[in-house]
């Protein structure tokens, strides 16, 4: 069967009884394209399947919503509220998602890709199959995230919260742990030689890195900033 062309609702500025007509009335595919959503109350709305390009989320509350399969593509939606979402299989590409809030949503088969999200917080998450692919996750909260046994392409976890993270067997293809917490977090058997783990200190590398493999040049880096001299 044929896919059908979305319906496009493009440069609208929108209002919440707006958008719950277009819902009720929607075809099978909806796209919404340059729209603002700035500082709306979303929350509960049923956004499945449905597509963004290039709209503005700044503020919004999308408590509750059912995000499941939808597509976001070159959004802005810093500072917004997803808490308790459903997210499951949805697809967040080239967006900026900085200081969102995903507290307890649903994130299972989701993907995060080359998207901002600075100062996000994950916390109490359904993330099975939760893929991020080259995105910024500079002072973040994760805490209790599960990445185990999964490949790592460029994530920025400089500063973010990892306390009690699973991140056995996982290969990291760079990246960056600087200065992250890494409380409790577990790290038997990854590959960290691609990752930049500077500022990371000796006692924090014996107690997390028990298993894990690090290059010789890291080795040294962490053994230089204890003021230990290897001759």
């Amino acid at each position: 069967m044929p896919i059908p062309s979305p319906h496009i609702i493009s440069n609208a500025g929108l209002s919440r009884n707006g958008i719950l007509e277009m819902l009720a009335q929607r075809p099978a595919a909806l796209r919404f394209a340059q729209c603002s959503f700035d500082d709306l109350d979303l929350s509960g709305l049923d956004f499945s399947s449905v597509e963004f390009l290039m709209c503005t989320f700044a503020g919004a509350q999308l408590r509750k919503a059912n995000l499941a399969e939808s597509k976001w593509m070159r959004c802005k939606a810093a500072g917004a509220d997803f808490t308790l979402v459903d997210a499951t299989e949805a697809r967040f590409c080239n967006s900026d998602l900085n200081n969102t809030q995903w507290e307890r949503a649903r994130l299972a088969g989701a993907l995060f890709t080359e998207t901002k999200l600075t100062g996000a917080r994950f916390r109490e998450t359904a993330t099975l199959g939760l893929v991020f692919h080259n995105t910024l996750l500079v002072g973040s909260d994760l805490r209790g995230l599960s990445f185990r046994k999964q490949r790592l392409e460029q994530l920025d976890l400089s500063d973010a919260d990892l306390a009690g993270c699973d991140f056995r067997d996982t290969v990291f293809e760079g990246g960056s742990l600087r200065d992250a917490n890494l409380k409790h977090a577990r790290f038997d058997g990854a590959d960290l030689r691609l990752a930049e783990l500077g500022g990371l200190s000796l006692t924090t590398a014996a107690a997390s890195f028990k298993g894990a493999i690090i290059s010789v040049g890291q080795a040294a880096e962490m053994v230089g900033q204890a003021g230990i001299r290897v001759g």
